[in-house]
């Protein structure tokens, strides 16, 4: 029996080794993954959330103003017609 049990030990133990060895091996295919990744995105010219999110706003406040701008155009139009009428 005994010899049984040490077996049985021995062989925990490579499987834990072999789990933990797996484990180490994961760990590092991710991290070479994810530094590959990064290289690519950088390469494609990407821009930051922020950046995006910024000119976002700059072309609604362009928008915004464009819009009021218009309305002033036509208000100066039709003011022209009346002082043109008299």
């Amino acid at each position: 029996m005994p010899v049984n049990s040490r077996l049985l030990d021995d062989l925990t133990q490579v499987a834990s080794s072999a789990i933990g060895s797996a484990s180490g091996i994961r760990d590092e295919l991710e991290a070479i993954i994810k530094r590959r990744l990064e290289t690519i995105i950088a390469d494609m010219d990407l821009v930051t959330r922020e950046e995006f999110e910024a000119v976002k706003e700059m072309a609604k406040k362009a928008r915004e103003e464009q819009e009021n701008l218009s309305l002033k155009v036509v208000e100066l139009e039709e003011y022209i017609k009346l002082i043109s009428m008299k």
